[in-house]
């Protein structure tokens, strides 16, 4: 599958009547003077700590590298392009200064390619894995997805390292993929990511970001569609422990009419200087009369010493839609719950369990990998060990 001729001139058409530039968003260009250094006094870059990026937005050329494993369903190929091809792939540009990094320093590209009317049986596994944080690894990888095709993608990163990614998903008309990207990083890596979709005339696509691993991980979700008729679902869930910044940012684009987005991200952090970021944006252009889109964001604060920022953001320049809306909660244990529970015999300690368990089973069960939704479920229970369910939680913490 290429962008054909049309679409481009379609898009372009769409975008010369109506130049719109988000505020959250700069305009996209692999030149890299159009992402310069930032200070932190950036709108797009006041919640993160610079410092801990330990140098990686200096743009160092490096030639490390990841371990890489895949699992290939029957008929999906995997090649190395070079950054050009790319481009004409229809890879979507970088908008920001770490993806530019990536597109500059990555060299030559990564490309998976799906084919039009492939139904995988089984998911598409991309295994990722650092040795050191001494290591900063340039990614860059576009999938390309045909026309008709059903396929669930899983990018599982681990280890350590310093990783700066762009990743671009072209996805076909009428195509039905299901992305999933886990941070499972040691307690020391950081990661810049930035995933872009660009959704086909019809097709539908589910992003899921998941983030437990890492010091600092700061990851940038980006969504346009080729033509009308197409839905994205972006999902998320993190878990931030103490220390830990973990940041997650949105885009969605509606830059054609009859397009559908519905975004929920959900995060919970516990223990002294736990911060958790989330930024979602959606820009409804002119063009895009009848388009759906709803975004959520809710954090559970579980102890003393954590900070969630949660910033959803509408940016609107027609009134013909089908309807458009935000929603933003950031609290604590539900007391009501609590004593539902307590006066009903279970332990203080067992109900904290339990509302935390219900608080993100419902996302964790949309998924849609058995595998991934039950790994989660672990890794909720054994972070909630390290503060929760402790006999005796941290001095200043609330047992």
């Amino acid at each position: 599958m290429t962008v054909t001729d049309a679409a481009r001139e379609s898009v372009a058409s769409s975008l010369e009547q109506d130049q719109v530039v988000s505020h959250l968003n700069p305009p996209a260009s692999y030149d890299l003077a159009a992402h310069p250094v930032p200070t932190g006094r950036e709108e797009v870059w006041r919640f993160t700590p610079l410092k801990r990026l330990l140098g990686m937005l200096d743009g160092e050329p490096s030639q490390a590298s990841l371990a890489a494993e895949t699992t290939l369903p029957d008929g999906v190929a995997i090649s190395t392009i070079s950054a050009e091809q790319a481009r004409d792939l229809g890879e979507l540009a970088p908008n920001e200064r770490p993806a530019a990094l990536a597109a500059a320093n990555a060299g030559r590209v990564t490309l998976v390619d799906v084919p039009a009317d492939l139904v995988a049986a089984e998911p598409l596994v991309v295994r990722l894995s650092g040795a050191s944080v001494d290591d900063l690894v340039w990614g860059r990888q576009v999938f390309r997805i045909g026309a008709h095709a059903d396929v669930t993608i899983v990018l599982l990163h681990t280890g350590s390292a310093r990783y700066s990614a762009i990743q671009s998903f072209l996805v076909g008309d009428g195509a039905n993929v299901n992305i999933l990207s886990v941070q499972d990083w040691d307690d020391d890596a950081v990661h810049l990511g930035r995933d872009s979709i660009r959704v086909g005339r019809d097709a539908s696509v589910k992003h899921t970001a998941i983030s437990f691993g890492g010091d600092v991980v700061r990851m940038h979700a980006n969504v346009e569609y080729a033509g009308p008729g197409g839905s994205a679902e972006l999902l998320g869930l993190y878990f931030a422990d103490a220390g830990q910044h973990l940041e997650h940012r949105l885009f969605v684009d509606h830059n054609a009419p009859k397009t559908k987005s519905n975004v929920l991200y959900k995060g919970a952090l516990q223990g002294n200087g736990a911060h958790t970021v989330w930024i979602g944006n959606v820009l409804i252009r002119k063009v895009a009369e009848g388009i759906e889109t709803y975004e959520e964001n809710r954090n559970l604060v579980l102890t003393e010493g954590g900070q969630a920022d949660s910033v959803p953001n509408l940016e609107i320049e027609t009134g013909e839609i089908e309807g458009a809306g935000h929603a933003s909660a950031t609290a604590r244990f539900d007391d009501e719950q609590l004593f539902y529970l307590r006066s009903r015999g279970v332990s203080e300690k067992e109900a904290r369990r339990l509302v935390v368990h219900g608080f993100f089973n419902d996302l964790i069960r949309r998924v849609g990998v058995p595998s991934i939704e039950e790994h989660l479920l672990q890794t909720v229970e054994a972070e909630l060990a390290k503060n929760v369910l402790r006999e005796d939680p941290p001095v200043g913490e609330l047992a």
